[in-house]
């Protein structure tokens, strides 16, 4: 299954080749998607925030962290899992509809695809780590240190993502000189933070631990 950014752009491919398209911005209309773009990352770290609970899928168990072509799974699959919000939403369709609000405006906006793609591995990775908070937290913190860890890294990696992305998007002509040396390093993050994730979660889907979610 596609991540939630893979999906975005599948979805919002259409509607972001239209406006971009199309688009001859004003001082005033770039002012405009700018904020746009930042209203959109509230909107998903609203739906981060109000993460509140995760619930074992009746019809199925974990599945293997294996997906086709090399796609990153997403933590509740991968432990077979749907995440909830406060008012019993399904998050991970709620975060779904942010991102594609937030591909539509950056783009629009004229933020390049490459730095889209790291903010919105960012804003990904973090929705994922505070899912592995919630279900090690239910089950009475089996993860110990490294999940504080965890939660540090990946707290850090999407704020630099984000910053990546507001610095594209205020100031794209003095930001793009140095952007190629923040991306390598930020790949390089994202590796650590990638093994470092994969670490938690097969902790969490040992069989003893999955029985009790």
């Amino acid at each position: 299954m596609p991540g939630l950014w893979e999906l975005a752009y599948t979805t919002a491919g259409g509607v972001v080749g239209a406006v971009v398209t199309t688009y001859v911005a004003g001082h005033h209309e770039r002012r405009q998607l700018r904020a746009t773009v930042q209203q959109q990352l509230l909107r998903l770290a609203g739906v981060r925030d109000g993460l509140a609970d995760v619930v074992r899928r009746p019809d199925r168990a974990g599945r293997s962290p294996r997906y086709p072509g090399g796609r990153r799974p997403r933590v509740s699959d991968e432990l077979g899992l749907s995440v909830l919000l406060a008012d019993g939403g399904d998050a991970e369709r709620a975060a779904r509809e942010a991102v594609e609000g937030l591909v539509v405006a950056a783009l629009s906006a004229g933020v390049p695809r490459r730095v889209l793609d790291f903010a919105g591995g960012g804003e990904e990775r973090a929705l994922q780590c505070e899912v592995i908070r919630i279900v090690d937290h239910r089950l009475g913190g089996v993860l110990g240190d490294p999940l504080t860890e965890l939660t540090e890294m990946c707290d850090g990696y999407r704020q630099a993502t984000a910053q990546l992305l507001l610095q594209a998007l205020w100031h794209p002509w003095r930001s793009r000189w140095r952007r190629a040396a923040r991306i390598r390093a930020l790949r390089e993050r994202a590796a650590a933070l990638h093994r470092r994730q994969v670490a938690a979660v097969a902790v969490l889907a040992r069989p003893e631990f999955l029985d009790r979610l």
